[in-house]
């Protein structure tokens, strides 16, 4: 269960985890939620958000910069729509059976379905991308030793994936936007989750000796994951 607090000036969400630390994030909406043990003290937390108020500023700001350059994409000809880290214009048809393709190097989308085009994108990255995130968790599962129950691509709001206990993996259909190299680090993360729950030492360590050039894949989401929206 989450709960909307404040401290100060801070506002913050709390969700109770199974964990032995407190983690604060700044979530891509640019509002700051924290992972506490259960059960948890609130004078604790409060105690941790003003150790780190400082971080918790810096980040904010740059979360403001970062925001105000953020793309507005239109459906309209010529339009730039990512997939897999590359931009291909829009091109509006007349007769075309099939709402979306990606054909000739082109998005081609229907002119009667521009009024539902966002849904359109977001069904196709939804489909595109269960296929090839399955092919990239096929590609790295063995070199973690882990094994997944179920996949899907669907809306996380701020998270770019999540996984379960029981081995079940969620992504958002947003990951499609980024290169394949960013989009593995997404599903080694997630799968490395299945070993550990928590960011500590262990996940990334795990995480390094699966794929060593990770930061800069979190570094590439951090400056171009703004603009990874329709």
């Amino acid at each position: 269960m989450t709960k909307q607090l404040s401290y100060k000036d801070i506002s913050y969400s709390l969700k109770k985890s199974n964990r032995k630390t407190i983690s604060i994030f700044i979530e891509r909406d640019g509002s700051v939620s924290i992972l506490a043990p259960a059960p948890y003290q609130l004078e604790k937390i409060e105690q941790v958000i003003e150790a780190k108020r400082s971080w918790i500023y810096r980040n904010l700001a740059e979360w403001e910069d970062l925001n105000r350059t953020q793309l507005q994409r239109e459906f309209v000809n010529g339009e730039g729509f990512v997939y897999l880290g590359r931009s291909y214009r829009l091109s509006l048809e007349e007769k075309q059976d099939t709402d979306l393709l990606l054909k000739r190097g082109r998005f081609l989308l229907r002119r009667d379905k521009i009024h539902k085009g966002a849904d359109i994108f977001k069904a196709f990255y939804k489909q595109k991308g269960l296929k090839k995130i399955s092919e990239r968790i096929a590609l790295y599962a063995p070199k973690i030793g882990v094994k997944v129950k179920n996949v899907k691509v669907l809306e996380l709001q701020n998270r770019w994936g999540s996984c379960s206990e029981n081995g079940n993996l969620n992504f958002h259909w947003k990951c499609l936007m980024a290169p394949v190299s960013v989009l593995d680090y997404i599903v080694v993360h997630e799968l490395v989750h299945l070993l550990h729950r928590n960011h500590d030492n262990n996940f990334w360590n795990t995480v390094d000796k699966v794929m060593p050039n990770y930061a800069k894949h979190v570094k590439w989401l951090k400056h171009n994951g703004v603009d990874m929206s329709l």
